[in-house]
């Protein structure tokens, strides 16, 4: 079909485009990055399983705030500023832990698991406080399939909206049975998070710097971009590759009971809008976050979960070792694409370079950089602004 001329006005010039190279380390459009990009996105803090017990806690840390969230003792989950509402004290410390209250270590200001402030230290003294008022500051959290999501501001799709398109598609993962496999790894980068976003949901890089993958899936890796959600995949060749660690997974690699059989060789990979990611497998489910640190640093925080073992023995040895398998290809993948953005963030530094074209395969990256331009418009410029240029 002849596109129609109001077709071809309407069309972004950009559209064909990257976003340009300063936007990966200017200190202003960073600022704004948290404000309009990351405060109004929903953030994974930890599965329901990391949080069995009344008082268990997790926390996470980001664009300057820290958020816990929090089993109370009637069993309901609540997120809040790990904020003491006193003198702006965080109260506690750590990725986790449990306990009884929350107690401020500055004056021992005392809230209940439930946010309620309860306990405060020659509490006649204050003549402005309001007990009730000076609560835990609440904010909005999700629970999806197991996993638990805040959001620091702002409206918007819920994450069980963002991925409705694929609820069938996750729901024979039985993501809410997981549970933890080892613990958190944190992975700082000096990179833009953008890097490791772009290069997460791009295809185009596979069978040129990923041998193990190609090895694996052939010419079967397929991307394609939602609304809120990249995702992509890939099936197991038959042919037995020749590097020993994936030569085995592919042998060892047992049936799994619960997943249909287009699923027992199959690997699947979502991004949610703009930087969480799951890693689906067969063996296990990997998260993975990208967290903005600076203009040019970040920080991957990523685990593991796993689904109860089969009582079978054979089967929970072969599983346990197709899970080391998985782990050795990943880790060799993960330094491979540690090196990549390396060299574009460097890259990103040179005066020659400022925009790149897109394939038309690129639909994952042609989509985020549109929505980029849509809530930070000075992403249209070409060239780098002048100093205070946000506030103009």
């Amino acid at each position: 079909m002849a596109t129609q001329p109001h077709q071809l006005h309407d069309r972004d010039p950009l559209d064909g485009w990257s976003l340009p190279a300063w936007t990966y380390r200017d200190a202003e459009f960073f600022a704004l990055e948290k404000e309009r990009v990351f405060a109004p996105s929903w953030q994974v803090v930890c599965h329901v399983s990391d949080i069995p017990n009344a008082g268990d806690w997790h926390t996470l840390d980001y664009i300057g705030e820290s958020v816990i969230v929090v089993r109370g003792r009637e069993d309901v989950l609540r997120a809040f500023t790990n904020v003491c509402r006193h003198r702006g004290s965080r109260i506690v410390d750590g990725a986790s832990g449990c306990a009884r209250k929350l107690v401020c270590p500055y004056h021992a200001w005392t809230y209940e698991l439930d946010g309620r402030l309860t306990g405060v230290p020659d509490s006649a003294s204050y003549p402005t406080l309001d007990k009730e008022k000076s609560g835990l500051a609440p904010v909005a959290m999700e629970v999806w399939r197991g996993f638990v999501f805040v959001r620091l501001t702002g409206e918007g799709p819920t994450v069980a909206e963002m991925m409705a398109p694929y609820e069938a598609m996750v729901a024979p993962y039985r993501f809410e049975d997981l549970k933890a496999l080892g613990r958190v790894t944190l992975r700082p980068r000096a990179v833009n998070w953008k890097n490791v976003g772009d290069n997460y949901s791009d295809g185009l890089h596979i069978p040129v710097a990923h041998p193990g993958l190609t090895r694996l899936f052939g010419k079967g890796y397929g991307v394609e971009a939602e609304e809120n959600v990249d995702r992509m995949w890939g099936a197991l060749v038959d042919r037995p590759s020749d590097n020993w660690s994936e030569r085995l997974y592919q042998r060892l690699l047992p049936p799994v009971p619960h997943l249909p059989e287009e699923r027992q060789r199959f690997w699947l990979y979502f991004k949610l809008w703009p930087n969480v990611a799951f890693d689906i497998y067969p063996d296990q489910v990997d998260f993975m976050q990208w967290l903005p640190v600076s203009p040019t640093e970040c920080l991957i925080r990523e685990i593991s979960y796993v689904l109860p073992d089969a009582p079978d023995y054979k089967w929970r040895r072969e599983m346990r070792a197709a899970r080391y398998l998985n782990w050795r290809i990943n880790r060799q993948v993960n330094a491979e694409d540690t090196a990549l953005i390396n060299r574009v963030q460097q890259g990103m530094e040179s005066r020659s370079f400022s925009m790149g074209p897109l394939s038309d395969k690129e639909v994952c990256l042609k989509h985020f950089c549109q929505r980029m331009r849509d809530l930070i418009p000075a992403a249209r410029l070409e060239n780098q602004p002048a100093a205070g240029w946000s506030r103009a």
